[in-house]
């Protein structure tokens, strides 16, 4: 798993069974993150605006560096995976032109790493007429049902419940992709635990400005991605000359509030809350002042790794050809069994 974030490479090996009720489980066997070289993070930030040749280029670099980390990670453990699930990075995300583009060649980690791969999941539901994420809901609804929302505070913000009989996911705000681009200009990576964003004081017109953004304003299936983030959120950000601190303080308070609307709308007293935003101690705090629910904060292990068990839970499903996109999620047409398989060896494993 490669977020937006951009911070690194997760991977996950992961065993899945069924129960004599047909019920999913799933354990994590072990886990590392590889953390990308500057350059590299660099390219992968600039990749929407590169030439179609540099383009291309740049796909084969990134998953050679992808395939080295697997197999540094496979090396250690005393099983070979029957598969690798490969979310990709995502370049471009335009769903309503019929367009998502996720980088990250599928038959290069097959043949590098001799286990057969699963890549491109988003382009099948996208021709259904869908947002083609957000993905991780159909493994929140099999693997993580026993809680009543999950809460991912990645890159973006997303949240998934039940409503209705039927499982409701979408992107709610812009989370650590603002956080830590305003952390950079402290020549922080990230801001830990919240603490310069804590030191800030809230502006009323930014904050005004920022709920103001259309997105907010829409219903049922939606998305958002980079392009959004550049074109709506991020002008808003230069366009004021406040202080790094005073407009971390003001994002922090802007995803607090968003996201607090969306877990009373869900009327989940029990959320789970996942991803790198789930160790910001201070945007914690403001999201619990929005709500009377309570936030569950697990285990690191999982925080750090559960969209990295869930695509692999996604590969599991296609390799079966079961359905791992939602179609009450995404908005497309129906229900589908999304994502590219590359054999090993171009051979079919049974």
């Amino acid at each position: 798993m490669s977020g937006t974030s951009t911070d690194g490479l997760d991977v996950a090996l992961c065993r899945f069974w069924r129960d004599e009720t047909r019920r999913w489980h799933y354990q994590l066997l072990a886990a590392e993150s590889f953390e990308y070289e500057t350059g590299l993070r660099h390219k992968m930030a600039e990749a929407n605006e590169m030439r179609a040749l540099d383009l291309a280029q740049f796909e084969v670099e990134l998953s050679r560096v992808w395939a080295k980390n697997v197999n540094q990670f496979l090396a250690q453990q005393a099983v070979k995976p029957n598969l690798i699930a490969m979310h990709g990075h995502t370049v471009f995300h335009r769903p309503e032109e019929g367009l998502t583009f996720q980088i990250g060649k599928g038959a290069l980690m097959a043949e590098w790493c001799g286990v057969t791969t699963i890549c491109d999941f988003r382009t099948g539901d996208v021709a259904l007429g869908g947002q083609g994420a957000p993905l991780v809901p159909a493994g929140d609804e099999l693997l993580f049902g026993q809680y009543e929302a999950c809460l991912n505070l990645g890159g973006i913000a997303n949240i998934s419940y039940r409503n209705g009989g039927k499982r409701i996911a979408y992107d709610i705000v812009p989370c650590n992709m603002a956080l830590n681009l305003l952390a950079g200009a402290l020549c922080l990576d990230y801001d830990p635990q919240g603490e310069n964003a804590e030191k800030g004081i809230m502006n009323e017109t930014l904050l005004n400005r920022l709920n103001e953004l259309a997105f907010y304003r829409l219903s049922g299936a939606k998305s958002l991605s980079k392009e959004w983030f550049e074109s709506q959120f991020l002008p808003l950000l230069q366009e004021t000359a406040l202080s790094t601190y005073d407009k971390l303080r003001t994002v922090s308070e802007h995803i607090a509030a968003q996201i607090g609307r969306h877990i009373c709308q869900s009327k989940a007293t029990q959320i789970l809350v996942t991803g790198g935003g789930a160790k910001n101690n201070f945007l914690i705090q403001l999201i619990q002042k929005e709500i009377d629910s309570k936030l569950i904060i697990p285990e690191q292990t999982l925080i750090d790794y559960k969209e990295a068990i869930i695509f692999a839970f996604l590969g599991t499903l296609r390799l079966h050809g079961e359905t791992n996109c939602l179609a009450d999620v995404t908005g497309a047409w129906r229900d589908s069994c999304g994502g590219g398989i590359y054999f090993a060896g171009n051979t079919i494993n049974n």
